[in-house]
């Protein structure tokens, strides 16, 4: 017979590549994880890692004793937060999955707030620059950016997003300003190969006309939108950055904007979730968090409310 304390134990060691390494993670000696180990596999009558000097390797029972611990373990969470859930109690684990430099930017400091205030609740947050595991179960909410390619998932939007061309002073003045989006092809261009998107087409529109697409050849190329716009800031080229990311260096005339009058495809951030029925209430508290946030973009000049000479001293009315 197994415990659930054996199949939390199975999967830690699972995730490891060394009983060293599982050591350090569940925070007891080696010797401590191998006495473990030739216990269960004792109990169960099977060998569930093959051992060497390379490391560790599950066995198939040890791969069935994996997938289906993980299942298990996740139902018994599901379960207790849903009973947690039906208190209201704001409670447990709350994981949140991220785009690399926005979440470092904008969502570090609000999960760390939103753990603060919630002595019950425990917090992780991973940040990454590829393409998000939509469809694991490894995450409670997901900040995402741009289109979105899963439909089964919930979406709650959170702010408005361009994507902007610009380049610094230096390099406008040494080579110019495009005119027209085909002038692109004759200057110096930045990539930035992120979610499998074809870096090297960009498309623009001017109004409602249709869209029109360049095929450039970039000079300089990266998976990391800090490095592009650093590029772009030394005069090195012109990038396609997300609004949020250079507002301040466009306000600052770091970067300058180009093509005026052409749009590129919206980038919209929204929070995703699995489910908008019974989630528990550490997901429900954050969502709530991050759309009071993101009510008023924080990259955008904000909005200051109108006095009028009819409003001074008057109380404000109800909404209808």
């Amino acid at each position: 017979m197994i415990t659930t304390d054996d199949l939390r134990f199975f999967l830690t060691l699972s995730a490891t590549s060394s009983l060293a390494e599982a050591a350090r993670a569940l925070d007891v000696t080696p010797p401590a994880v191998t006495q473990r180990l030739h216990a269960l596999e004792k109990r169960l009558g099977v060998r569930l890692v093959n051992r060497s000097g390379r490391g560790t390797a599950l066995t198939d029972e040890g791969r069935l004793l994996a997938l289906r611990a993980g299942q298990i373990c996740g139902e018994l969470n599901h379960l207790a937060d849903e009973l947690t859930g039906r208190r209201g109690v704001v409670a447990g684990h709350l994981r949140v999955v991220a785009p690399l430099g926005f979440g470092q930017r904008y969502i570090a400091r609000l999960v760390a707030g939103f753990r603060g205030g919630s002595e019950n609740v425990t917090a992780s947050l991973t940040l990454s620059d590829g393409p998000p595991r939509l469809a694991s179960d490894d995450w409670d909410v997901m900040v995402h950016i741009g289109e979105l390619r899963d439909s089964t998932l919930v979406a709650y939007p959170l702010a408005p997003n361009r994507r902007l061309l610009c380049a610094a002073p230096s390099y406008l003045a040494r080579r110019g300003a495009p005119a027209k989006p085909e002038d692109l092809r004759d200057h110096d261009c930045i990539a930035l190969r992120e979610n499998d998107e074809d870096a090297t087409l960009w498309r623009l529109r001017r109004g409602r006309g249709p869209a029109v697409g360049v095929r450039i050849a970039p000079v300089l190329s990266s998976n990391a939108g800090a490095a592009a716009v650093q590029w772009a800031l030394d005069g090195h080229g012109i990038v396609i950055r997300s609004e949020w990311d250079v507002a301040q260096y466009l306000q600052s005339r770091q970067l300058v904007p180009l093509l005026q009058g052409w749009s590129l495809p919206d980038a919209n951030i929204v929070a995703l979730v699995k489910s908008r029925h019974e989630l528990p209430a550490r997901t429900a508290g954050f969502l709530a968090v991050l759309r009071e946030h993101f009510a008023e973009p924080p990259w955008r000049p904000r909005r200051r409310p109108r006095r009028t000479h009819e409003a001074v001293g008057r109380p404000a009315r109800a909404p209808a």
